[in-house]
């Protein structure tokens, strides 16, 4: 038996308290000499999964347990019936503990000892108060927790005299005392307030740490006996029960097993997909995959999946599911994977121990209700809920609150935080800001290096859990058994692990997404029957279930021009760009660059570009001739990863997929070093040179993070053509749906500024052609009432179904007697040019005089004087300075009428200029639709010599000056860390993407904004026929 064992630690995972990784309190443990330690974070097992890998990659044993405080009590204050210290022993244990904290969460009347009664098998309880063991020790293996310094002596005095044995811990907070201050920190944080404030029962104190055994030892030379039974529980409550054995309920089935359904629903499959003379690969392909889900134990699963998705014909099943065969006869996937030739093992294979995990994407909008529909049908939350988000500490959140908590003021801390959220890398360090451009004129004196510093700390530090974005599990008993499940602020019950502790638990999980993308296709497809046929009848009818135009010439065309704005996945500046320079269209093509534009690939993407375009090359070895033949011997997708170690090095598919993963996982189980080394000896094994070998493992690198598989490229890509489709067949009704759908990489002005270049008429708002949403026909788009900045959505909702009830209105007065609309709401839509088509003649300035001189009574004589009476009337309040109606006297007669009502007669004014109705428009709509915001500078740039945006390529290697307004941007890092930005810009004639490298970067960032335009000198250069301009020199106008 051991000297001591830590049986109380706190990971940064008791959110906002403790300080320590799990890696650190790992070290700390293995620095003492200990064999293993007990993680207990308050009220939690949000790093279970990773504790027990992290022990046993550093030889240490885990042991299982959480500090359960009840709502109201002080963590860091022992006392009451509320704070214990909980341990598992064995799998029986776990289950306790895990049913104990999921009652804390989701019980609204939680009570600690009757949560331990009624889950007592298998736990062991540990407390500082004498009430709470006293009242347990009939249910449950009890110990009075010395924790020395902290009312030890008495406590043991009692203990002894009832006969409870005596544990040593330390309520462990952090692994040195040094961390406190840290701590102290959090805790500020934690309670909105400055760190004097926080008080000191909520601190723990400053001899917290993750002390060595002689230390604890001396601490409690008293108890010497506790010392011992630290060690003896820590033995006897080990966590070494297996993980990773697959949890997945079965499919409910009337008749037969899951994988005879199965097999039926494929077979239908065949016919729907295929026809009646299928190819003959495809039945060879089927019986091999469900061989594979048969021997797994999947069918329930592809089943469940099938029974979610065709809830709606608009999906798209993604990730690496979409290689198999078996989704896409089931509707799960929409791409082909015969035809396309998709790696199934890279999603299921006879090695692979892990769950199949598809990914399925919504409409956007459809996604939550989708999502609660199947917690519901599941039983959630008791088998079924959401995976957590762990959400960290980022740079710019991180300083500005521990600034907060400094007490600075709030202006110096948005001095600093703003300049951070437009510039920062995620190589980049808080504590290496001065002397970077943009804060060259910042002092970053006192206490700022100390907040700075604590920052760096704080940095990727867990704070709080959020809801994954579509991940649910669900298990055929009771979630509880396996992982500690709680309520999301959002409302749904969450289980405390990421995504990554899921899988490697062993849960299966789903992942049922939103894209903006599939509204779109889903709101254009409907405006497209909607707009009527060339015979008067309905539009063309879309089948989304089968429609597949990836061999539509022009809208390859149009792919290859990177006309692609407003295009899912295409859209951004590096993709239109790439599709350009490629000059191919073709679906097999998008499907290479979909996986290739990602920022650690970009290195490869000249010489792909050049061996595209007919340059010769020889493969880096024979052996991967065949293996890289599609990508012109360039590693895109996520499986080469697996190929090539397979060709090269003789892995196992196992060892290959272990490989790939590897590169992706927060924490994987084995280090990349060690299959670095394996790959490095097998291949020398098989005779490849050393230089073949760095540079195949070069390709393997750039994998690391952000990466795609082949199958969820071309699940992508299938979206991207429909979405090329309508853009190259019905232009209009294609970008209504993506400005009514908030757009995708852009603002909405960048859309409405393409829709212009498209040769589309941007129509006004307006209160009788204009819905909700922007609608799209022939050669023109109506903005929709939803741009109207502050329209109220009450008026918004009352305007449309009066009109649907009524009919069209008929004039300004008409509008306001059928519609109850607050004058702010009127306002608005007044200078918005919505009700100019009911002006009778008048102009807007006419109608606001009308709006003003019946609503602003006592608000003043003009316009001017009824903006405060308009924004109190909008809020049901009476007008300052107005006096109240006379209330009735009792007992008097109310006075007698002795002149008719008068209604005064509106003047006549002028329609505004053009410069105040620019004004308005930009107020009521946050951009100019009536005009681009560079026309008011084209007539003063005359002489300059500035060059329209479509003609750069014909001035390839000159100087030139363009007049732009900034759309978007991305910032980079040079190797050597040096920021550098990428920019797009654009004039009434065309886009313009510029780069800034460092040095000119350095000078002109500040200047950098979406709100002003600006004159760019710079050298134009071209590669692969695309033109930039590279960027000398900023003038912002």
């Amino acid at each position: 038996m051991g000297a001591f064992t830590h049986l109380h630690v706190h990971s940064h995972y008791s959110l906002l308290r403790g300080i320590d990784s799990l890696e650190s309190l790992a070290q700390a443990a293995r620095d003492q000499g200990m064999t293993r330690f007990a993680l207990t974070d308050t009220n939690a097992l949000y790093g279970f999964v990773f504790y027990r890998q992290i022990c046993e990659e550093m030889g240490l044993t885990p042991i299982a347990g959480a500090e359960i405080v009840e709502a109201g009590a002080p963590a860091a204050k022992p006392g009451g019936h509320g704070r214990a210290l909980l341990l598992a022993r064995g799998r029986d244990g776990y289950r306790s503990l895990c049913r104990v904290i999921t009652a804390r969460h989701l019980e609204p009347e939680f009570s600690l000892p009757a949560a331990i009664r009624a889950n007592a098998q298998g736990l062991v309880v540990l407390s500082e108060t004498p009430a709470l063991l006293e009242s347990l020790r009939d249910a449950v293996p009890v110990h009075a927790e010395l924790v020395p310094g902290r009312g030890d002596r008495p406590l043991r005095t009692w203990a002894r005299e009832r006969g409870i044995p005596c544990v040593a811990t330390n309520d462990v907070h952090f692994t040195r005392s040094e961390g406190r201050r840290l701590h102290q920190v959090l805790r500020a944080i934690d309670r909105n307030t400055t760190i004097d404030r926080v008080p000191l029962d909520d601190v723990a104190e400053p001899g917290r740490t993750f002390a060595g055994a002689a230390e604890m030892e001396r601490r409690l030379s008293h108890a010497p006996e506790a010392i011992e039974n630290a060690a003896r529980l820590g033995e006897e409550c080990a966590a070494d029960w297996p993980m990773g054995r697959t949890v997945f309920p079965s499919f409910d089935l009337d008749r037969g097993t899951a994988a005879e359904v199965l097999r039926a629903r494929c077979e239908a499959g065949i016919l729907h997909r295929y026809g009646r003379t299928p190819p003959a690969e495809v039945s060879a392909r089927l019986d091999r995959e469900l061989a594979i889900i048969t021997e797994k134990g999947f069918a329930d699963y592809f089943l469940l999946v099938e029974a979610i998705t065709s809830r709606t014909p608009r999906i798209c099943g993604r990730g690496s599911g979409a290689a198999s065969i078996v989704s896409f006869l089931l509707g799960i996937t929409n791409v082909d994977p015969v035809r396309h030739n998709l790696f199934f093992e890279r999603f299921l294979s006879p090695e692979r121990r892990d769950p199949p995990d598809i990914d399925v994407d919504f409409a956007w909008d459809e996604r939550d209700q989708i999502q609660l529909d199947v917690l519901r049908e599941n039983g959630a939350p008791v088998r079924a809920a959401m995976v957590a988000n762990h959400v960290g500490f980022r740079a710019r959140g991180a300083i500005h609150e521990v600034a907060k908590v400094y007490g600075l003021p709030a202006a110096e801390i948005t001095n600093v935080t703003k300049r951070l959220s437009e510039y920062w890398g995620l190589t980049n360090h808080v504590d290496r800001l001065d002397g970077r451009p943009r804060f060259r004129d910042v002092d970053f004196e006192p206490p700022w290096p100390e907040i700075l510093a604590i920052a760096v700390a704080l940095e990727g530090h867990p704070r709080y859990l959020s809801v994954h974005a579509g991940g649910i599990v669900m298990v055929p008993d009771t979630l509880a058994d396996h992982v500690p499940v709680e309520m999301a602020p959002k409302g749904v019950p969450i289980v405390q692990w990421e995504k990554d502790q899921v899988e490697d638990y062993g849960l299966v999980k789903m992942d049922l997404l939103g894209n903006r993308s599939l509204a779109v296709i889903r709101d254009a497809v409907a405006a497209v029957r909607r707009s009527g046929g060339p015979d008067g009848g309905p539009g063309p009818a879309i089948d989304e279930r089968t429609w597949d135009p990836i061999d539509d010439a022009p809208t390859q065309a149009l792919l290859a021009r990177g006309d692609a704005i407003g295009v899912f996945y295409v859209e951004s500046p590096a993709m239109r760009q790439l599709q350009r320079k490629a000059g191919v269209g073709d679906f097999e093509h998008l499907v290479i660059h979909s996986s290739m534009i990602r920022p650690a690939a970009n290195r490869f993407i000249r010489e792909y570009l050049r061996r595209l375009k007919g340059g010769a090359y020889d493969p880096l070895h024979p052996a991967l001739l065949h293996t890289l033949s599609e990508t012109y011997g360039i590693m895109v997708y996520q499986e080469d990863v697996t190929k090539v170690s397979m060709e090269l090095a003789g892995f196992t598919i196992a060892q290959g997929e272990a490989l790939r993963k590897v590169l992706t996982k927060k924490r994987p189980v084995k280090p990349l070093r060690a299959y670095q080394e394996e790959f490095y000896e097998g291949a020398t094994g098989r005779g490849v040179t050393r230089a073949v070998i760095d540079q195949v493992w070069e390709m393997i690198l750039s994998f690391a993070g952000y990466s795609f598989c082949k199958p969820h490229s071309a699940s992508y890509a299938m979206v991207s053509f429909r979405s090329a489709w309508l853009r190259a067949h019905h232009p209009a009704e294609f970008m209504a749906a993506v400005i009514s759908n908030q757009g995708g990489y852009y603002q909405t002005f960048a859309y409405v500024s393409e829709a212009k270049r498209m040769g589309i008429q941007v129509l006004p708002p307006d209160v009788n052609k204009s819905e909700r949403h922007y609608t799209g026909r022939a050669r023109e788009m109506r903005v929709g009432l939803m741009q109207l900045k502050g329209l109220r959505a009450e008026t918004l909702e009352a305007l449309l179904e009066e009109r649907r009830q009524g009919g069209k209105f008929g004039s300004f007065t008409e509008l306001r007697n059928r519609v109850s609309v607050p004058p702010a709401d009127t306002e608005l839509l007044v200078k918005s040019g919505a009700c100019d088509s009911i002006a009778q003649n008048r102009t807007r300035s006419e109608l606001l005089w009308e709006l003003y001189l019946e609503e602003g009574a006592g608000a003043g004589e003009n316009p001017a004087g009824a903006s405060a009476a308009r924004a109190e009337r909008g809020r049901g309040q009476r007008p300052k300075g107005s006096s109240p109606a006379p209330a009735p006297q009792p007992g008097r007669a109310p006075m007698p009428e002795l002149f008719p009502p008068q209604h005064p007669e509106t003047p006549k004014a002028k329609a505004y200029d053009h410069a105040t109705q620019l004004r308005h428009e930009l107020e009521t709509l946050g951009f100019l639709i009536s005009a681009h915001p560079l026309e008011p500078y084209e007539q003063a740039m005359q002489g300059r010599g500035v060059l329209p945006a479509r003609d750069l390529e014909m001035h390839v290697g000159r100087k030139v000056t363009i007049l732009g307004w900034h759309v978007t941007s991305k910032l980079v890092h040079t190797k050597s860390d040096e920021p550098m930005e990428f920019v797009t810009f654009e004039d009434t004639t065309g886009l313009v993407d510029a780069t800034f490298f460092p040095r000119t970067y350095e000078r002109f960032c500040h200047l950098l904004t979406s709100t002003r335009p600006f004159l760019l000198t710079g050298r134009v250069e071209e590669e692969h026929g695309v033109s930039t301009l590279n960027v000398e020199h900023v003038e912002r106008l």
